[in-house]
């Protein structure tokens, strides 16, 4: 097992020092759900597709190494509520070695 540590700011502004498993295929989202950083029916709505930005999230590392944005996660974005420069969909991103200290804050959930 090979696990990471991510430091996750939930919608109350608590930081949180999670570990993340780099051997499960899982996402960002899948974390936060996993250490229940969100009240659930808040985030991953629609199941992590990049088709309601409930899991919105703000990168807080300037110069952290982060995958490219898709097509799908930028239109999604460019959509959504509360989207700042920083802006990723958790969904979108894979955990992976090199996202270890990784920090990040959860986007306000609209209930709209």
């Amino acid at each position: 097992m090979s696990d990471i540590k991510i430091t996750i700011i939930d919608r109350e502004g608590h930081a949180h020092v999670v570990e993340a498993p780099t051997d499960m295929n899982m996402n960002l989202m899948e974390v936060i759900r996993l250490h229940e950083l969100a009240p659930e029916g808040t985030i991953g709505i629609c199941g992590g597709m990049a088709m309601c930005a409930s899991c919105q999230c703000y990168i807080q590392n300037k110069g952290h190494l982060m995958p490219e944005k898709s097509y799908e996660e930028e239109d999604m974005l460019d959509q959504a509520f509360f989207v700042e420069e920083n802006s990723r969909l958790s969904c979108q991103i894979h955990i992976e070695k090199e996202m270890e200290g990784l920090e990040v804050k959860i986007a306000p959930f609209n209930e709209d």
